[in-house]
């Protein structure tokens, strides 16, 4: 499964690829590291094992372009997504490294230990991009100098990479919310009678389960934890260019993360 994963995530970060077909292999990602971790976790429970323990992941954030505190915002959004808790140290507005701390089960800490690098390198190249793009529409509209435009490219990067993460992060939260109704697969071989039924609560009390525990931990382990400051730069238009690229992952997949439903940008967005 592992390798499937990594199969699907190197296609995923192949430059050939378009946008949506990149988030689309990455959606199939984080569905199938889902979907394992729900497998492993009933057969550790008809075994009458105990529940897997909860611990920490130590993620390194980039803080290149003084851009380090949206990007620990939108990877501390899909590592909540994933029913962990994240602390950070060394958020500062300095472009140094800052180290996000994300507790969880083993599970969910392996899955976000392969998806995470590979959903910052296709956000960092999004975000390049469209903020490109952007500014080079604003040069030929307007006679801006140099200052103006690195200041709007910044603006727009940041705004980008934080909506991104939260379009992501929704997706994660979607299928998982899919998941605790029925946990088979679209399209698979339903099991009949209370078979069912003890699937889909098996799944359900997992994923409740779980999140209870890792906050009892995360509280242990941070009892006194000062909260971030907010991001107080905003760009509307940037916001919404990430919140678009981050859902764009609709190509008939059937139980793509990203597949149905419906989505809106948050209030005030």
């Amino acid at each position: 499964m592992i390798e499937r994963v990594r199969g699907l995530l190197r296609m995923a970060e192949d430059p050939s690829v378009t946008d949506a077909e990149s988030q689309a292999f990455t959606a199939k990602a984080a569905e199938l590291m889902t979907r394992h971790a729900i497998a492993e976790a009933d057969a550790r429970a008809q075994r009458g094992e105990a529940a897997e323990s909860v611990t920490r992941l130590d993620f390194p954030v980039s803080g290149v372009g003084g851009h380090g505190k949206a990007r620990v915002k939108a990877l501390a959004g899909i590592a909540a997504a994933y029913g962990c808790q994240s602390a950070v140290r060394g958020n500062t507005s300095a472009n140094t490294e800052r180290m996000l701390i994300i507790v969880g089960t083993v599970t969910a800490l392996d899955s976000l230990r392969v998806l995470l690098p590979s959903i910052t390198m296709q956000m960092e190249a999004s975000a390049r991009f469209t903020a490109r793009e952007h500014v080079t529409g604003l040069r030929e509209l307007r006679n801006y100098d140099r200052s103006t435009l690195a200041t709007e490219r910044s603006r727009f990067y940041r705004s980008f990479i934080r909506a991104y993460g939260y379009a992501v992060a929704e997706r994660i939260r979607e299928f998982r919310a899919r998941l605790r109704e029925d946990p088979n697969p679209a399209g698979g071989a339903a099991e009949s009678g209370n078979g069912g039924e003890a699937a889909q609560s098996g799944a359900e009390v997992v994923l409740r389960t779980d999140v209870d525990r890792v906050h009892e931990e995360f509280q242990r382990r941070f009892p006194q934890l000062r909260p971030t400051r907010p991001e107080r730069t905003h760009h509307r238009a940037g916001y919404r260019a990430g919140y678009l690229r981050g859902r764009r992952a609709e190509l008939g997949m059937e139980t793509a993360v990203g597949g149905g439903g419906t989505s809106t940008l948050p209030e005030g967005e």
